[in-house]
């Protein structure tokens, strides 16, 4: 079996599994890049040539603990799930430390939604931070998604191939009946040519929290973040949260607990008590 057939076995498998546009080119690159690394049969791949590539990542290429993990998983689903060598499971790689981002306050929030530049630039944020949906979940969102009445939403196939349910608040509904009163398109945001793209998106978002003379660095997964923090905050329980954000392990979600200090805040120091 030579390279090609590899890779098409690959992209074959990924797209009969629902993996994600990202996840499909991801997956596609590495495992042609280690390939290209080795110089030989991919039957006759072993374990010292996965080793070798990681280690030529993170030495040569200087990759981040993140990237390597991406890159032991795209050669894991090729080497051990689909031709069967298990070869890479037992590889261990750095371990990846998750840093915890700044979240934007609820004023900051507010400074966004007063500051946006239109009714279409105001329902993104609405929607990022009031649903906590996925800057691509948002981009692909079409009308018939939204039941107006009853402040929900149901994405089909979202992220790996799941259904997605979320909620929408009051102030969201209201400026969403506005917004579509004249709105004659399949979906919810529409760009120069079809549906919005991610990356017009994640542009309107950096420049509306510029306009609000917000510090920190501000983008469209970051409101998600907000989403599911301030929740948790306002003691919403964390398996409801894990729900809404469409996580399949609670461990997921629980990494919140860590992003929220409000409580943390409120302890007094045993300094104070002497």
């Amino acid at each position: 079996m030579d390279k090609k057939e590899v890779i098409q076995k690959v992209q074959t498998e990924l797209k009969i599994q629902g993996k994600s546009p990202r996840t499909q080119r991801m997956y596609t690159f590495f495992n042609e890049n280690f390939l290209d690394f080795i110089k030989k049969s991919p039957d006759s791949v072993i374990q010292d040539d996965i080793k070798s590539f990681f280690a030529y990542l993170l030495s040569d290429k200087k990759y981040n603990a993140s990237s390597v993990a991406l890159a032991r998983c795209a050669l894991r689903f090729c080497y051990d799930e689909i031709l069967g060598k298990n070869i890479v499971t037992n590889i261990k790689t750095p371990k990846f430390q998750r840093k915890i981002p700044e979240i934007p306050s609820k004023t900051e929030i507010r400074l966004m939604l007063d500051h946006s530049k239109n009714l279409k630039n105001k329902i993104m944020i609405e929607f990022l931070y009031s649903s906590g949906l996925r800057v691509s979940e948002l981009a692909n969102l079409k009308i018939k998604d939204l039941n107006l009445e009853e402040k929900t939403g149901l994405l089909k196939s979202g992220k790996g191939g799941k259904d997605r349910f979320f909620i929408m608040s009051e102030l969201l509904v209201k400026d969403l009946k506005e917004y579509l009163k004249n709105h004659k398109e399949e979906y919810l945001l529409i760009g120069f040519d079809g549906p919005i793209s991610t990356r017009s998106i994640q542009k309107s978002i950096q420049r509306t929290a510029k306009r609000a003379n917000i510090q920190k660095k501000i983008y469209p997964h970051l409101l998600r973040h907000a989403f599911a923090t301030h929740l948790l905050e306002d003691g919403v329980d964390i398996r409801h949260i894990q729900v809404l954000l469409a996580h399949s392990n609670l461990q997921t979600t629980a990494w919140y607990t860590q992003v929220s200090t409000k409580e943390l805040k409120k302890i007094k120091s045993p300094l104070d008590t002497i």
